[in-house]
């Protein structure tokens, strides 16, 4: 699980969380719901309120029908009743609203999770440097250590030289005359 990383987990997210909006804006119906056995064109030419009491039932506002729900498909088809008109659950919203504020309740959730993975990654990633960073910066410190020892190197040979050839500057080049 851990492999899949928050990649995987967003569509798992968006889909428990569509699904209990529906169960939400879907509970009062099923609170009221009929004895199953209710043939739904029984309720044809009635209220809304009616029909929609049995969950098996689509109410379709147009011709003020009451249609058993098509179980094999997800939507009703647009020869059974337009979509703008149909009614599942509850009787003040339609497909055509609850597809639309659906979908942009899913895309705003997975948004929402993208940006906080990117924030949580951006801020893991800037407080501990990657390998490739503390490689880079031990090699820089390796260096720097090296070039100070060459230098400590050249200097006493250059100091050495200097000796020999009697250039060695002295801190006071009047402190030759005092020994003397």
């Amino acid at each position: 699980m851990a492999s899949d990383g928050p990649r995987g987990l967003m569509p798992r997210w968006g889909l428990c969380l569509g699904g209990a909006a529906l169960l939400l804006l879907l509970l009062p119906a099923a609170a009221a719901q009929e004895q199953p056995g209710a043939a739904c064109s029984q309720n044809t030419n009635r209220t809304c309120e009616e029909c929609l009491r049995n969950v098996s039932c689509l109410w379709c506002n147009t011709n003020k029908a009451c249609l058993d729900y098509p179980v094999t498909k997800v939507l009703p088809p647009g020869s059974l009743c337009k979509l703008s008109s149909a009614r599942w659950g509850v009787c003040w919203v339609n497909f055509e609203a609850l597809i639309i504020a659906m979908s942009v309740l899913g895309g705003a959730i997975l948004l929402g999770i993208a940006v906080c993975c990117c924030c949580c990654c951006q801020r893991k990633r800037s407080r501990k440097p990657d390998k490739s960073e503390e490689k880079a910066m031990r090699e820089r410190e390796e260096r720097r250590i090296r070039q100070e020892e060459r230098r400590a190197e050249m200097k006493s040979r250059h100091d050495e030289i200097r000796r020999k050839y009697g250039l060695f500057k002295e801190e006071n080049p009047y402190a030759r005359f005092e020994n003397n």
